[in-house]
Parts: structure tokens; sequence; C-alpha cells
């Protein structure tokens, strides 16, 4: 009588005194210590060690590997019937490729338990649901806050008393220059910071008061103090000292004091007015547009979250919104009002990205913590400052003073 082999279907051994019956030799010896001449005892279900107090079964002690080793966990029957595949629990679906099987498992019963009125009053991470972050990634009442905070601090010196809007465009211009210095100190640059904060209120004052030629003037005179002031450090990383500095003084003073010569016209207060509209506008419009409609990545390398989608709602809304205003209050035609709006637009949105460009080669993702929910300064006037001296030539061309 021959039993399915588990061992590759050995053919029985019949040569004269083949030990174990004639079988074929056992490719697994015993190894837990039994005598290697003793009959092989098997590990069958009925079956024992020596001196257990049990007689071994017959059959496996006869023929190594037959039925009754087979019969085990260990040494399933090769003929026998497969298992039946488990049958899924009710109510579960399916694991297909895009989701994991491992979702399938049941989960435990503490994942099981509803959640408390405080679990439902946190956020996704235990904060409280007032701190959380925004889906851009911001403290969005905090940034709200300082938002209005700010456009009321421009807006009230601007239309009280304009020279109070000189000294905070000149606040604001020192703590850029310092957020910039601070920032490319980062990748080794030691621009001279002394030099850029006295030539950019230079710049400013000078735009102020004598007009474009003068800033200018300025900024070749802020970038001479630096060359000069670098000097008594040595020649040991010079040029990119001074390339550096170059840098912040034409981003900075350079560009905000084009809202020096806006502010110094008769009707500057509108101007500066109709430009922050167009800003805010694109700003705004980009943002509700990408949130919602955005699936094209306009710049993935340099500015993930921006989308071509959002791209469209800053020019949409600029355009609409500046063209209502200029017709209002600078009586320019409407066609020419969205025209300038759509400049506007495309310039913040230029500013926008290239101060993306310099955090992402500098490694930071905002110049500072300066205000909350806002990051840096420079991060709240990056799309303004590009905007800046485009909306002066466009302003100069339709709706020209006196």
């Amino acid at each position: 009588m021959s039993y399915p082999d588990p061992y590759g279907g050995q053919k029985r051994d019949v040569r004269p005194g083949a030990r174990h019956g004639g079988a074929a030799p056992d490719p697994y010896p015993p190894h837990r210590g039994y005598d290697a001449d003793a009959p092989y005892p098997g590990t069958g279900r009925d079956s024992f060690p020596p001196g257990a107090g049990a007689t071994p079964h017959p059959r496996a002690v006869d023929v190594p590997g037959g039925l009754a080793e087979a019969e085990t966990a260990g040494w399933p029957l090769l003929d026998a019937d497969p298992a039946p595949p488990a049958r899924r629990a009710p109510g579960r679906r399916r694991a297909s490729r895009h989701r994991r099987a491992d979702h399938d498992q049941p989960r435990a019963a503490d994942d099981q338990a509803q959640p408390t009125d405080a679990d439902r009053s946190a956020g996704p991470n235990g904060a409280d649901k007032g701190s959380t972050p925004s889906r851009a990634g911001r403290n969005l009442p905090a940034a709200i806050g300082v938002g209005v905070a700010l456009v009321a601090l421009i807006l009230g010196s601007l239309f009280f008393w304009p020279p109070a809007f000189l000294a905070v465009l000149v606040a604001a211009v020192s703590i850029g220059i310092w957020e910039m210095a601070r920032a490319v100190r980062a990748k080794g640059a030691q621009p001279p910071l002394v030099p850029l904060l006295g030539g950019g209120v230079v710049m400013l004052g000078m735009a102020w008061w004598a007009g474009p030629d003068a800033l200018s003037l300025g900024l070749i005179v802020t970038v001479l103090a630096c060359l000069v002031w670098r000097l008594g450090d040595g020649p040991a990383r010079y040029q990119r000292d001074i390339s550096a500095a170059t840098l912040i003084a034409v981003y900075v003073p350079f560009l905000a004091g084009f809202a020096a010569l806006l502010a110094v016209q008769p009707d500057g207060d509108l101007r500066i007015l109709v430009t922050l509209a167009a800003v805010v506008l694109s700003d705004t419009g980009g943002y509700a547009a990408g949130v919602f409609y955005g699936r094209h990545p306009m710049a993935p390398s340099v500015s993930p979250k921006k989308s071509w989608e959002g791209f469209g709602g800053s020019l949409v809304a600029a355009a609409l919104g500046s063209a209502l205003l200029l017709w209002l209050l600078l009586d320019v035609a409407p066609w020419w009002g969205a025209l300038f709006g759509l400049a506007v637009s495309v310039a913040a949105v230029l500013g926008d990205l290239g101060e993306s460009m310099i955090k992402r080669d500098l490694g930071i993702k905002d110049m500072s913590d300066l205000l909350p929910g806002h990051g840096g300064l420079m991060d709240r006037l990056d799309s303004i400052l590009f905007a800046l001296p485009t909306a002066y030539l466009l302003l100069a061309l339709l709706a020209p003073v006196g």
C-alpha cells in the first residue's frame, strides 16, 4: 500500500538491505535528538517521541513521509483538495490595484470608537480649528487680520497725511532690506547692511522730492557705497557679496521708489489706490480660481501651487475691477482700464514667481516670521513691487498729469 509522498514523488528503494522497509532515503532526517539508527517515529497526529508514554502510529514507523506525517500541518497532502478561499465579511469592498489590500483588514476596536466632542472641535492634528491653516497653508484668520491692518495703515496715511505715507514706505523698505539680507546669509553671502539701509532711505527721499531721474541716481550711489564698504573685509567672496547687495538694492528700494513717484502726483492717492486694488484683485481671483478649478501647474519647479486656471482667474478679476475703478476714479476708458489691469496682473504674478524662485534657491519657505499668517513682509510685497513700475508707466500714458 502506497501513500502520497510530499518529498517529490520518490520511488521505493527495493535494493536488498534498504533501511526502513525499502523506502527512499528521508530528505529530512530526524534532528530533535532521536537516535539515527532507531526507526523513524514520524510526526503524525497519533505519534509521539519514544518514552512519552504513547505508542507511535504503525504507519508513521513503517513508512517515513507517509500519510500520518503528511496529515500534519507541516506536511500537507499533495493530492488534497485546496482549501476554499476565505469569504469576505459582509459590507467590505474587494481590494483593487488602486487600494491596498491591507485597508480591507478590520480596524481595531479603538479605531472604531466614535469621536468625542473635544475631537470634533479640534483640527486634523489635534489643534483647535481656529488656528488650523487654510488650504493655502496659512493661518487664514491671522492672515486676514494682518492684511486689513496693513491696508488701513497705508490708505490712512495716504489719504489723511501724505508725508506719513513716506514714513510708512521707509519703514517697509527697511524691513524688506533686512529680511533679504538675512535670507541670503543662509547661502554664505554677506551683503553690507548699513549702506543698503542708508541707500534705501536716500532713494525713497530722492524719488519723493526729485523725481524718477533722482531715483536712478540713488540706485547708483547705493551700489557704489556697497562696493566701498565691502572693501574693508578683504577680497574673499567679494563678488558674491556685491552681487547679493546689488540684487537687494534693485529689488527692494528701487522698485519701491515707484510708489513714491506715484504718490507725489496731484492725484497720487487715487493712483496708489487703483494699483493696490489691481494687485489685490489679481491675488484674490487667482486664489479662488486655483482652489476650485486649478488642474494644470503653471511653474511646478518654482511654485507648485500656482496653476494656469489660477492665472486666468487673476487676469479676469484684475481686468474687470481695474476697468471699473479707472473709469470711476481717473476717467479712463474701460477698455484701457482693462488693459491696465491685465498688465498689472501679469507683473504681480511674475513678481510672486520671482520671489518664489529666490526662496527656493535659498532653501527657505518664508523670508521671516514677522507677520502672523503671512510670513515676512517681503512675502506680501513681492507682487506689489513688480506692479509699481508697471502701473507708473501705464498711468503716465493713460492718465497723464495736466
